[in-house]
């Protein structure tokens, strides 16, 4: 019997409509504009002006506190100038404007494709090497990477497991990642192991990507320590509690991490990045993004430069279909809708979906019928109907305790509900309300 874990989640249907189309490079556009926060954490300080020329992979923003991450420029050219423009999250944030004049790299960076296998860094200098290279959680949170690596004193790290899950419905990217760079990724898995000082590693992925599962597999036998699981399908088994929970039956506890349970997580494309960090020398500065829908002409696996703006992506698979009524960013269950096709794509860009106008209009909201089905489907043991009421109603001291900072947004519960409650909108306006009354406090 499959691995999963036991409490909650939900069965969306897949549409994986990209599984098979084989990742290509985006042409670079005539322009970029690459934010100075693309990570959880403070926004990188600018370390540029209008007027600088760049080169592919040069700094341009720095680290700004131990939550930080650094930004580097994805194109050569010149800089037009430094403004603020609406990013993936809606709002305007500040950013690099650069007009690409040709693609020089800078020399340090390793651009041959042949495969380096021995990790001739020490653990420290991995992490820093992460750290300079501006690694971050590629599975769409964008923790940095080397805080991650980074174990505090007084707890200890004893696995390393790696989330090939990809369970929102659409996303292809990590599949077509785990099938195109299954070496790279695994030597990606050594340099992460080596970094944390652990012998074994588990990668997670779920039976819908029998073929990745099977590659792996195979590839895996070559690397000591490093084994596949597959999983049952289910969602949200891509967060880290439920993938701790379905692989090694570890329960995190409420306001702790992986870390309490001796575990770390990695998503696979995390992996491929520490891999062309450290043993290539190349920062992160492109990933690859699926653009995808039902009536998208040619939907596809690119390999995109952040700072692009998601009209290219829109164009390259065929242009905007004429029915289109929303343009999300990520999946369908975590994204957010777009408003406008301007927006760069940026580190945690996993894909671009464009959904049809009958699927973009929310159904009319019905009066909540206590039917429970939210508590059920959600997989951390919330109860979402309270704390979107109590969230609507403003009432936040109380939605505080009851652990609303817990949620992790993966949408279970507005999916299963028969009444179309936005319970999900209304529990991120309360969480993020509450993590500002938390650091107040902290502040006072």
């Amino acid at each position: 019997m499959l691995k999963t874990f036991p409490l909650g989640g939900i069965h969306p249907p897949e549409f994986k409509l990209t599984s098979g189309s084989p990742i290509k490079q985006l042409p670079l556009p005539q322009t970029v504009a690459i934010m100075v926060s693309q990570h959880i954490g403070a926004p990188a300080s600018l370390l540029v002006n209008k007027g600088d020329s760049v080169k592919t992979g040069q700094l341009i923003a720095s680290i700004n506190g131990f939550v930080s991450s650094n930004i580097h420029s994805s194109v050569s050219g010149n800089i037009s100038k430094i403004d603020t423009i609406i990013d993936t999250t809606g709002y305007r944030q500040t950013a690099v404007f650069i007009d690409v004049a040709g693609d020089e790299w800078v020399d340090t960076i390793d651009r041959s494709s042949e495969l380096v296998r021995d990790i001739n860094l020490k653990p420290e200098e991995i992490t820093e090497k992460c750290r300079e290279s501006g690694i971050v959680g590629l599975g769409g949170a964008t923790f940095p990477s080397h805080v991650k690596l980074t174990v505090p004193t007084g707890k200890k790290c004893n696995l390393l497991i790696i989330n090939g899950v990809e369970c929102e419905p659409y996303l292809t990217s990590d599949h077509r990642l785990m099938l195109e760079k299954g070496e790279e990724i695994l030597v990606g898995i050594s340099i992460l192991m080596k970094a944390l000082g652990v012998e074994q590693a588990m990668i997670g992925i779920e039976n819908n990507k029998s073929d990745a599962i099977a590659h792996l597999t195979r590839l895996s036998s070559d690397y000591k320590g490093i084994t596949v699981y597959p999983l049952a399908v289910k969602y949200p088994q891509g967060a880290e509690k439920q993938l701790i929970k379905a692989l090694i039956n570890r329960e995190v506890p409420s306001g702790r991490l992986p870390l309490d349970v001796g575990a770390v997580v990695h998503n696979v494309g995390t992996a491929y990045a520490v891999y062309e960090a450290v043993q290539k020398n190349k920062p992160l500065f492109e990933r690859v993004v699926t653009i995808t829908g039902k009536s998208v002409t040619n939907p596809g696996n690119y390999l995109v430069r952040t700072g692009t703006a998601v009209r290219h992506l829109i164009e390259a698979a065929g242009g905007m279909p004429d029915d289109t009524g929303k343009i999300v960013n990520g999946g369908p269950m975590m994204g957010k809708a777009l408003n406008n096709t301007e927006v760069p794509v940026v580190k945690g860009t996993s894909g671009i979906i464009l959904f049809p106008s009958d699927e973009s209009i929310r159904p009319e909201l019905k009066p909540c019928i206590r039917c429970a089905k939210c508590i059920s489907a959600c997989a951390l043991n919330l109860e979402p109907y309270l704390l979107a009421n109590l969230s609507a109603r403003g009432l936040f001291e109380r939605a505080e305790i009851e652990k609303i900072t817990d949620c992790m947004e993966c949408g279970s519960c507005s999916y299963t509900c028969p009444a179309n409650r936005p319970l999900l909108d209304y529990i991120r306006l309360g969480k993020s309300t509450v993590i500002k009354m938390a650091r107040q406090r902290n502040i006072k």
